[in-house]
């Protein structure tokens, strides 16, 4: 009778299967149970085993090739990897399987067919700002409760409550801003990125985990309303880990025909809708006086035809609102409350709100969007 081995390589010959293929149906074939330990086998032998002389020099010795896999015997004409004991890889055959195990996982993403622009279509700006996941406030100490649980329902709440209001207007695109202190601390010490100590409601593994389900849940939404534009921002709170979700949402999305990303660390990102030039920042590095100046410079191939402009900043977590000559320059609520430091210095009580704003392509905006807390 065939060993399993002959006949995954008669698979690998005479078939266009991939080798975790070849594994399923070998498992099925001989009832065997199909394993990642049996797939990493079937995998390593295809690729020694692609010289037929292995089998002679198999029959010759005595040697079960099901069973060629670990440890030397050197022969005359060929060296046999003999498995004795437990199994073991190295670094490459690891490297080759894991490589075709990950892609049969790549999402298959449907494009989703739109109906044909108009005159009178718009586009849905959304910018949940400075949500700050795995902050804490105390009611007892602060007046307001806050941890992760909150921002998360608010973040959902907001952004349902935004694409409510925005009905009546036909939206053939949505921005979603994402980043801006989406994660309230960067390291095992519950620190920012700079080292300053944060009030904390998780351990930072969980507060990732809720914060890139969050964005799955929005972007699933959103992607299904109109074609999604992703910008992100990096921002002082969570400077590596916030780019880290990022990568997260773009590894699994990028290969959306109806999703866009700019997910570089630029601290200033520019996007365009029509004749409307849209900037964002996170607002903690160049002061505000010098953004309008950089927009013309930075994003001055749509200048020129771009005479509706817009620089939209966040980490102040209270309104302001400014034009600076032709570029409107305003910075975002927070749906954040004041944790214990923020209360003790008394820079508090501003409006909690999420929002969002609505652009026509020949008007600029003409409608602005918010939810209150």
């Amino acid at each position: 009778m065939r060993s399993y081995t002959e006949r995954a390589i008669e698979l690998e010959k005479t078939t266009t299967l991939s080798k975790v293929k070849i594994a399923k149906q070998i498992a099925e074939e001989f009832d065997i149970s199909y394993t990642d330990v049996f797939r990493r086998t079937i995998s390593g032998q295809l690729k020694r085993n692609k010289d037929s002389g292995i089998f002679d020099e198999c029959e010759n010795v005595g040697i079960d090739v099901d069973k060629v896999n670990h440890y030397w015997y050197k022969g005359k004409n060929y060296s046999i990897n003999v498995k004795q004991g437990q199994q073991q890889l190295s670094y490459d055959d690891f490297k080759d399987d894991f490589k075709e195990f990950v892609s049969t996982l790549r999402p298959n993403h449907i494009q989703i067919i739109r109906t044909q622009q108009d005159e009178d279509s718009h586009c849905l700006f959304i910018d949940p700002a400075d949500i700050h996941i795995n902050k804490v406030c105390s009611a007892y100490e602060t007046g307001t409760a806050y941890d992760s649980q909150i921002a998360v329902q608010r973040v959902k709440d907001g952004v349902s409550s935004i694409i409510r209001k925005s009905k009546g207007f036909h939206i053939d695109k949505i921005i979603l801003i994402v980043g801006n202190d989406v994660l309230n601390t960067d390291t095992l010490n519950n620190t920012t990125s700079k080292g300053t100590s944060q009030d904390t409601h998780l351990k930072w593994f969980d507060a990732f985990k809720m914060a890139k389900q969050l964005y799955i849940d929005i972007i699933e939404t959103l992607v299904g309303i109109a074609d999604l534009e992703i910008v992100y921002n990096t921002s002082n709170h969570d400077q590596m880990s916030g780019f880290f979700l990022m990568d997260s949402l773009l590894s699994w999305y990028n290969n959306h025909p109806n999703i866009k990303f700019d997910h570089s660390p630029a601290h200033r990102k520019y996007t365009t809708y029509g004749k409307c030039l849209i900037g964002t920042s996170h607002g903690d590095g160049a002061k505000n006086a010098q953004l309008p100046l950089l927009m013309c410079h930075e994003a001055s191939e749509h200048w020129h035809h771009c005479n509706h402009r817009y620089i939209f900043t966040h980490h102040v977590h209270h309104k302001t609102s400014k034009d600076v000559m032709s570029v409107q320059l305003e910075s975002l609520r927070s749906p954040s409350p004041a944790d214990s430091w923020h209360h003790m210095k008394g820079f508090e009580h501003s409006p909690l709100a999420i929002e969002g704003f609505i652009f026509h392509k020949e008007h600029g905006q003409v409608a602005r969007l918010t939810t209150i807390f």
